[in-house]
């Protein structure tokens, strides 16, 4: 396997802490997105997106960070197979990519990455408030649940883990979350985690 990364991203960190956790060596080919390494004609053959992370199988090609999440976990225990958990899996993944990510990992990207732009200080509280309705969702559910899927550890965990545990680079203060704090613990202390800042079988 090959997966075309960006290091700090937390789409592609989500893919690399699931091999880790399952054990499944590729290849990484780091990708420079702020160099522009997305757009070029030789990486849009392999995604017309433009985007990481993109995981090359033996020549299945397959892009979207939940969708290679899904891929992976299939057969194990990270994704289950019971109809209805399975289905409660893909509703937090899809939650994670509509009403969380583009508000987190925007503001995260905006102040932590691409640090020399200016930033419209209109757009930065929409990003803001949207990251903060998402956490309040998150601590609701979690209030009495020691994970977001039938009490295990499942890729919709890793989904959302990623732009979580790292939000306070994106000025997102999670003080007032206790419940959210108590599962990054829990996550972090799953056998086989590895930081984002990590690469396992490199």
């Amino acid at each position: 396997m090959k997966l075309y990364n960006v290091a700090y991203s937390g789409n592609s960190y989500k893919v690399r802490l699931l091999r880790a956790q399952v054990g499944i060596a590729c290849d990484i080919v780091e990708i420079d997105i702020l160099q522009g390494e997305s757009r070029t004609p030789e990486f849009l053959k392999i995604n017309p997106n433009g985007r990481t992370p993109v995981l090359d199988d033996n020549g299945f090609v397959l892009a979207e960070s939940n969708a290679i999440l899904a891929y992976l976990a299939r057969g194990t225990k990270f994704l289950p197979e019971a109809r209805k958990r399975w289905a409660l899996v893909f509703q937090w993944m899809f939650f994670e990519q509509y009403s969380h990510e583009p508000y987190i990992a925007v503001a995260r990207a905006w102040l932590h990455v691409f640090t020399g732009r200016q930033v419209e200080p209109d757009r930065l509280r929409e990003k803001m408030e949207g990251g903060y309705r998402a956490l309040d969702v998150m601590e609701r559910h979690l209030a009495d649940r020691r994970f977001f899927v039938a009490e295990r550890y499942t890729i919709a965990d890793i989904a959302l883990y990623a732009y979580t545990h790292v939000a306070h680079e994106g000025d997102f203060h999670l003080g007032r979350y206790p419940h959210i704090r108590t599962w990054l613990a829990r996550v972090a202390s799953q056998s086989g985690h590895v930081p984002i800042t990590q690469r396992e079988f490199d």
